[in-house]
Parts: C-alpha cells; structure tokens; sequence
C-alpha cells in the first residue's frame, strides 16, 4: 500500500513495513520537512524484487529511494534526508558538531542496546525475560 505525498519534481519512495519502528522514523522525518514520497510495504517473508535490487546486501527495510538512488539503513537515512532537504525546516540533528555528536550516540545506542533489552524482554520468557526486563531498567537510567 502507497501513501502518497504532493507535487514536487523529485520522486521518493520509501520502503518499510507496517510494523518497523526504524521504517516509522524515516516517515516522520520525511513529513517533518515536508518532503512528499510514496510508502511501499514490504512483506519480509516474500521480499519484492525492489527491495532485493535496492538493498541486496541486507536485504532489509527501511530503504529510501531518492530519484532512483536508495539509502538504506534507518540512521544513515536521516542523515541524509537532513542534508539532502536542508533547506527544509526543522533541522534533525544540531548544527553544532558536539551537540550533532551526542545525538548520533544517542539514536545508536537506543537502536544497539534499547531496542535489544525491549525484544528480548517481550520476545522470550522466564530467566530470559527478567533479564532483559533488568536490561531496560539499566538502559533507562
């Protein structure tokens, strides 16, 4: 299913799943300056030719594909969309190179260590489920 944005000379689609928080933020962003694009949900189980073609090393979602040319990976993404629309308030990230920094570190220790302790603690049981509960705990403070 295609969510389809506005006007605009450039073509941008994005490739996702209805259920990936990594696809959702690349949707924000892309809203949040304005950018219209095209949402293409992929079924992960049966990976459409376009995702194997614009992303065969992975092969996994999200990808955004800019006037033909994909981005893959949700952080890399961003980035992206930040310099490639910087004409487009809001910024995603500081400008200030300390303060850009510290986000970086932030959005990749919640996609390496956040995230983990969230899946292992709602994906497994017993013994495994407490210590990822314990992880999240940590990870909040």
């Amino acid at each position: 299913m295609a969510e389809k944005g506005g006007g605009g000379g450039e073509e941008v689609k994005v490739l996702k799943t209805w259920s990936s928080l990594f696809g959702l933020r690349v949707i924000w962003a892309l809203k949040l300056k304005g950018i219209p694009y095209d949402s293409i949900d992929e079924d992960l189980a049966n990976k459409s030719d376009l995702l194997l073609h614009y992303n065969p090393v992975h092969k996994k979602v999200p990808v955004l594909i800019h006037n033909g040319k994909p981005v893959c990976e949700s952080l890399v993404i961003l980035e992206y969309i930040d310099e490639a629309w910087s004409q487009n308030p809001p910024r995603l990230l500081p400008r200030d190179p300390v303060q850009r920094a510290s986000a970086r570190f932030w959005a990749k220790f919640a996609d390496e260590k956040a995230f983990q302790s969230m899946r292992q603690a709602l994906t497994n049981e017993g013994k495994e489920q407490e210590e990822g509960l314990a992880s999240i705990a940590e990870n909040l403070k």
